[in-house]
Order: C-alpha cells, then structure tokens, then sequence
C-alpha cells in the first residue's frame, strides 16, 4: 500500500497533466506487449484494443527500452517527464539526463547477467548498451534515443490522437467531480480501489511505503497504458502521482444482459456509475426520480457494488471493485 500524505497546503496545490506524459506511455505500452497474453490492463478497451493491433510485433522492436520496463512495480525515474510538451522535448530531456542520475535509475537493472530474469529473444548488444547507458556514455544515450523514436513512430503516432482524446475526456471529468464535490471528491473518485481518508490518499500496491507530499503538492498525471499507480518523487517539486484514466470505451457486457439478475433499472444505474455521479446526476442519466435513484444506490451500496461518500454537500456514487467486475463480465 502506497499512502500519500497531504498537509492543508498541498490540498491547494494539486493540479492535473493538460496531457499524458508521452515518453511514459511509450514505455507503459512495451510493459503492456511484454504482458502475458491474458493480461488485459484491468480490461480496460482502450488498451487491449491497441493491443490487438499490435498483435505479432515483437518486442525487440522497442530495443533497449523493452530492457527498462520489468513486469514488476519498478520503472527508471527519468522515463517520467511530465513537464515536457511533446515526445520530442521528452525524448531530448532524457538524452540531456546527469550522469549520476541514470547510473542511480539505472542500478536495479545492470545487475550481473545471471541474477537479472533474462528474456527470450533479445538482441546480444542490448547488455552492453544498458550498462553504457548507466554510465551516462553518449553512445548508451544515443541508443535509447533512437530506440524511442524507432518505437513510437512505428508503435504509437498513429494511435496517439485516440489517446489525446481519451486524456481530454477524463481531464473533464476531474474538473466535473471539483465542481460537484471539491477536493475531496476528486481525490474520492481517482480509481475504484484507491481510498481517500483525509489527510491520506490510500494507494493499492505490492511495496508499502509513505510519501509525505511536504506542502509542495500533487501533479496528478492521466495515463491511456497505466494499469496501476506510478508515484515520481523530485525534490522542491510536487509529487508525481500517475493514474489510470477513465476510459469511457471499457469493455463491458451490456446492461442488458445484467437484467435478468438485477432487474433493467437498477442494471441501468449501475452501468452509469461507471463515471461516478451524485445522486442527481444519477436520476438524469437514468431517467428515473430522485427517490427512486436514490432506493436503488442503496440497495447496490448493500450489495457491495457500489460505495457511497458525502463530499461537501453532495453524495457521490462510484463503483467499487466487485460492481466494475460485475460489468466487466470478469471471473
């Protein structure tokens, strides 16, 4: 579990990314290719429909990058550069990276070739250019440089404006959820298992570690291949929280097939929390009464579908973990 610390002055300083970091999604999407094949990233459309495109690629097009993004929770600080405004500045700030700083990012993934979990299929030189590259070397530079524009033109320039899209939606739906609730209800609906009990935001995770934000606040970052949260840490700067973006195309099956089991009303309402909404806003998009709205949340709040939070004035409804599978079609 991953808890972030908030004092009253980083709950004024949080923000969200006007866009996904673009060098991070490359590397979270050769993490999705080295995925087993069963790995759906949360069944998430978006993903798994790239995915399917991508469908007998092999990874070894990525070059040394498919060697910097391991299965587990770990990814080289420096591939995170959110403040750049296109892959291109990204690209150019991580060739301009210290030297110390890549051998420190790079120092879990240089370990002698017999420790390191090899893969199948990589090509003989990627060692030598890893351990190049953590020594800070322009020839270790100028091989992930390459390596990063070989892939993403060939990867994700096509694919890139759906994801631009997807971000912009989502970015609306945060300033939505300020305006209808506030701070809390933003950091309320971030993700369905993250848990917000002010002053700490409850992140799920295979480390546990505490980040105290330190009054320099929280740069709330979307992200189209992001399947789990990514934190960045840099000092005299806000902290750097990656999240999973709404993805509004999620592969479901239709609330009519959930009928039969939950009665086509209440089915209706849990398909529409999966943007959370008020109470009000439930009854809009439904098309039922306030009251009726209202009866069925609670019986999906009993059930363990859905939860429900007071935000200020409002009541917020978002789905948890067993509704979204539910919908999901998921075992």
């Amino acid at each position: 579990m991953i808890r972030l610390h908030f004092s009253a002055a980083d709950l004024r300083r949080i923000a969200v990314a006007p866009r996904p970091d673009a060098l991070f999604e490359t590397a979270l999407s050769v993490r999705l290719l080295l995925a087993a094949p069963t790995v759906g990233n949360g069944r998430r459309a978006g993903p798994l429909r790239w995915r399917r495109a991508m469908s007998g690629t092999p990874v070894s097009r990525a070059g040394m990058l498919a060697e910097l993004v391991r299965l587990d929770d770990y990814l080289p600080d420096f591939l995170l550069q959110p403040g750049a405004s296109c892959f291109g500045d990204a690209v150019e700030s991580v060739h301009a990276t210290p030297a110390p700083r890549l051998h420190r990012d790079l120092a879990r993934l240089t370990e002698p070739a017999g420790v390191r979990r090899r893969r199948d299929g990589r090509s003989p030189g990627v060692d030598r250019q890893l351990r190049e590259l953590a020594q800070g070397s322009p020839r270790g530079r100028d091989a992930l440089v390459r390596d990063l524009r070989d892939y993403h033109a060939s990867s994700l320039t096509e694919f890139w404006p759906h994801i631009a899209a997807a971000a912009a939606a989502d970015r609306a739906l945060r300033a939505e959820m300020v305006l209808r609730g506030g701070v809390d209800a933003l950091l309320t609906t971030l993700a369905p298992t993250w848990r917000w009990q002010p002053p700490t935001l409850h992140l799920p995770s295979r480390s546990a570690f505490d980040v105290p934000l330190c009054g320099r606040g929280l740069l709330l970052v979307p992200s189209f291949f992001a399947g789990r949260p990514f934190v960045g840490y840099h000092p005299d700067e806000p902290t750097v929280l990656v999240y999973p973006l709404h993805d509004g195309d999620t592969a479901d099956v239709s609330h009519d097939a959930l009928a039969p089991l939950l009665g086509r009303t209440r089915a209706a309402v849990l398909a529409a929390l999966r943007t959370p909404a008020t109470t009000t806003a439930l009854a809009e998009r439904t098309g039922i009464s306030l009251a009726g709205a209202s009866q069925h949340a609670a019986v999906l709040r009993n059930a363990g579908l859905i939860r429900t939070e007071r935000t200020g004035t409002a009541v917020l409804h978002t789905l948890l973990p067993l509704g979204r599978a539910l919908l999901d079609g998921n075992p």
